[in-house]
């Protein structure tokens, strides 16, 4: 699927929003979930480098830009209903702004 019909596929939350995973390609250890909106998107896929949307600042934010801590899309995924998506990514160092690989770190035991 190219990048328009991706764009065509997606459907967009009330917001204008989807909810974008993001898992590890090596280990296939989901690292975090964040927001993306239709530029975020885009940038994404014409750049490479994972982007989202934050829903408090309301503003694009290319992962790592501050940290270093980047992702590197390796493949895109949207799922049956159309209304997540799936992003393979290489990444570099923590995903967590916590400083943790990944941001589920804290397991619920029952």
């Amino acid at each position: 699927m190219d990048g328009q019909k991706l764009l065509e596929s997606v459907k967009w939350n009330s917001q204008g929003l989807v909810p974008a995973i993001a898992q590890d390609i090596e280990s296939g250890e989901v690292l975090m979930m964040a927001w993306m909106n239709e530029e975020a998107l885009n940038k994404t896929l014409a750049t490479r480098q994972v982007t989202y949307y934050s829903r408090s600042r309301q503003c694009l934010w290319t992962k790592g830009e501050t940290s270093g801590n980047r992702q590197q899309l390796v493949s895109l995924f949207l799922d049956c209903d159309g209304d997540t998506i799936l992003l393979k990514v290489r990444q570099t160092g923590p995903a967590c702004h916590t400083g943790n690989r990944t941001c589920f770190f804290n397991e619920i035991e029952f």
